[in-house]
């Protein structure tokens, strides 16, 4: 398993990712076990309190949560997922979604995904466990 494998996962998913494509998502860096992406949250992305909806930071959450637990090319399915919000997020805010492995076991993973704005303030956290099924998710006739 190689770093430029994980990449290759992680852009195989992006490519047909409508949901993270719809969002905004841009991937910054990959590694196994690791993701960091970002996105700038929108006018249409308020809720009725006059700020960001809590699901879009969950959604971005999710997305960096997805590409760290799939990147070694073994589909993983969400198990049970969680978040904090400790900050309000505006639009016009670029937030950044670190998602990093704190256990990779044979059927399960763990996750911590740390999100911040562009003034490095953290605005939520999410914790995520994974399944892991065995297949892979591309295979030659698929990559890249």
């Amino acid at each position: 398993m190689t770093d430029e494998l994980a990449r290759q996962v992680v852009a195989h998913m992006m490519e047909h990712d409508r949901f993270s494509q719809w969002l905004g998502i841009e991937v910054v860096e990959v590694r196994i076990g690791y993701s960091r992406i970002r996105m700038t949250l929108r006018e249409d992305m308020v809720n009725g309190f006059g700020v960001v909806h809590g699901g879009i930071a969950f959604s971005l959450s999710d997305s960096a949560f997805a590409f760290a637990c799939n990147n070694r090319n073994n589909l993983s399915m969400a198990l049970d997922t969680g978040i904090s919000f400790t900050k309000p997020m505006k639009p016009g805010d670029v937030l950044t979604a670190e998602a990093k492995e704190l256990h990779n076991g044979r059927s399960t993973g763990l996750y911590i995904i740390s999100v911040t704005n562009e003034r490095d303030e953290q605005v939520a956290l999410f914790k995520g466990t994974c399944f892991r099924t065995g297949k892979p998710l591309i295979t030659p006739e698929n990559s890249l």
